[in-house]
């Protein structure tokens, strides 16, 4: 199961798992993942170079024809007066939304309210499906914007995925990100719970939103929904 995504502050986290084995992460996973992630901060606090605001990165470099030509075209129509002086963007994730063919569109706002023994959200197996991600960027340019997917399902991680989002200036209007069409997995051995751990971050390393919730894949879609 690939690029799933969402959670709140209130959300359980990983080691907050209900007990049993169809929603235990193990624990090997777990610190294979962190490290992963301790790994990547180490690099890039020895590679990180000096950062600038938004108006000092304008200002820098303005004799450069080309590469001033380049950042206006980045840049836009930023609002310098909304832009401030800090040095690190801000990245807010919005919504993450359920696309199925012949469904009505799945809209969860972040944060999320998700019951610790509850999904929050059911496929049917062999449907079609994409997911699509609403978030804003201000304060700064952020750059390599990504997404890392980890799912678990009865204590065995099934799936690890990074995705990258691209680089963003600040801006009012949101921005959106949509996967590509992907389908879920179709067989008795398929259905069941599944745990999801998403995060955002960008090329040195910080963290914009660190999510995980619980979804389930039946035989038919649910009455209720």
């Amino acid at each position: 199961m690939k690029n799933t995504a969402a959670l709140g502050d209130d959300q359980p986290s990983l080691s907050q798992l209900p007990e049993g084995d169809e929603h235990n992460a193990e624990e090997g996973d777990l610190d294979e993942e962190d490290d992963e992630a301790a790994a990547l901060k180490s690099e890039k606090e020895l590679v990180l170079g000096p950062q600038f605001s938004l108006k000092e990165q304008l200002e820098k470099d303005k004799d450069d024809e080309s590469l001033r030509k380049w950042k206006e075209q980045l840049l836009g129509s930023v609002d310098l007066s909304t832009a401030g002086e800090s040095k690190e963007p801000e990245v807010k994730v919005l919504s993450l939304t359920i696309m199925c063919r012949g469904r009505p569109d799945l809209v969860l706002p972040i944060p999320f309210t998700n019951k610790p023994k509850s999904s929050l959200f059911t496929l049917k197996d062999g449907c079609h499906y994409r997911i699509r991600f609403t978030f804003t960027v201000s304060k700064n340019i952020v750059s390599g914007l990504k997404y890392t997917n980890t799912v678990w399902k009865t204590g065995v991680r099934v799936d690890n995925s990074k995705r990258m989002l691209g680089t963003f200036s600040p801006r009012q209007d949101p921005y959106t990100y949509e996967t590509e069409e992907e389908t879920v997995p179709s067989s008795m051995f398929a259905r069941g719970w599944y745990c999801v751990r998403t995060k955002f971050l960008d090329d040195d390393g910080k963290c914009y939103l660190d999510m995980s919730y619980y979804f389930e894949i039946q035989k038919n879609w649910p009455k209720s929904s």
